[in-house]
């Protein structure tokens, strides 16, 4: 049987048609979606203008589900789920998105950037770090560093934090030499604490080096030094906080007295106290030269001389404890009231959140900020 080649021209003709028809409903069909998609798009970013998130969240989701290939939307919709506090919903998006293949190398690295904010703000720490280690390298890597940063912070785990603090400093973000000090003064502590003097000594002439401007290292020293005995290499460290911050001074005030008084040296100790009261009058200062016990003025002169400059009313109820009346009974009583109302004033109190304690902090317990407490009490500020 010969092929009857007449079918060959009908063929083509049939064919070319086929092609066209079916070319044309594909069109259709991209079109529709095309047009749905952005319509679904430009109705969440309507929602979310007007913060209706519920409504902007499930415009998204249609848009995504319309249009699954698009980052974007997957971006938008993780931002969303995690500012509603819906960790679990922005971690399976971003998860998502890292899973596919054709995801660029940037947007990647962005997907594991908000992962890792998405662990952060669950507070699954553990988790959040293993996340933002991996952005080492990437353009997200300063920012991987700070949230590294402060969840060693709130862990209190000084050592990594002073190696992500060493990585940050001298880089866009700043110098970090005096936030290493701080670390490795806690560090100190810690070795004080498990009984390693001599190493806590060595991570405080670290801190010093790092950040000889600053106050905490020198006190931190002195103090360990005078437990340990050594009075006149404490004097000597303490010495140096007028050259490092004078304004520092009235917490080192006490601490500067009773070395003296233990190595001698209240005659030094009294002209260097007397200078920095000179340029700063504070009430710690005043009471440490009375501490010291070698001056020509009295405690009573010396309070009367801190009230000429400066309207205390501490410097007021300690010159009236020292005083002596005829009728005793009052003047207890009146006593007694002053040292209650002074009480709130001999707080000191964080200049960033406004927390107020007893006690001296370098690191507020309230807003952890650092160095936000000033060295002079709340009635002296």
């Amino acid at each position: 049987m010969e092929f009857d080649y007449a079918w060959l021209l009908l063929a083509f003709p049939l064919a070319f048609a086929l092609g066209w028809l079916a070319s044309r409903l594909d069109l259709r069909q991209l079109r529709f979606e095309n047009r749905q998609a952005p319509k679904a798009y430009f109705r969440g970013l309507n929602f979310l203008l007007n913060e209706q998130q519920d409504q902007a969240i499930d415009a998204f989701i249609e848009a995504v589900q319309n249009d699954p290939d698009t980052c974007e939307l997957h971006f938008a919709l993780g931002n969303l789920f995690r500012r509603r506090g819906e960790y679990d919903r922005a971690v399976r998006v971003h998860e998502h998105l890292m899973s596919r293949s054709d995801l660029s190398h940037a947007d990647h690295n962005r997907a594991q950037h908000a992962l890792a904010l998405d662990f952060l703000k669950a507070g699954l720490l553990d988790r959040a770090e293993v996340a933002l280690r991996k952005l080492e390298g990437t353009s997200y890597q300063e920012e991987a560093r700070l949230a590294l940063l402060s969840i060693y912070e709130r862990s209190r785990d000084w050592a990594p934090a002073t190696e992500i603090a060493g990585k940050l400093d001298g880089s866009s973000k700043g110098s970090f030499g005096v936030r290493q000090a701080h670390y490795l003064c806690e560090q100190a502590l810690a070795s004080v604490s498990s009984g390693d003097t001599e190493q806590a000594l060595l991570l405080l002439q670290q801190a010093n080096r790092l950040a000889p401007g600053a106050a905490r290292p020198l006190i931190e020293k002195a103090k360990l030094e005078h437990q340990l005995g050594r009075n006149t290499e404490a004097f000597n460290t303490l010495a140096q906080v007028e050259q490092a911050g004078p304004q520092a001074m009235p917490l080192a005030a006490a601490l500067l007295a009773q070395v003296a008084k233990s190595c001698g040296q209240q005659t030094v100790a009294l002209e260097k106290l007397k200078n920095n009261y000179d340029t700063l009058p504070s009430v710690d200062v005043v009471e440490a030269i009375i501490q010291l016990g070698n001056d020509t003025r009295s405690a009573r002169d010396w309070y009367v001389k801190h009230l000429e400059t400066q309207p205390s009313l501490l410097a007021a109820s300690r010159w009236i404890a020292g005083e002596r009346f005829e009728n005793e009974q009052p003047h207890s009583l009146v006593q007694r009231a002053l040292d209650q109302a002074t009480k709130p004033l001999m707080r000191y109190r964080c200049a960033a959140c406004g927390f107020e304690a007893t006690q001296h902090f370098w690191h507020c317990p309230g807003c952890q900020a650092w160095d936000s407490y000033p060295s002079r009490r709340i009635e002296e500020l």
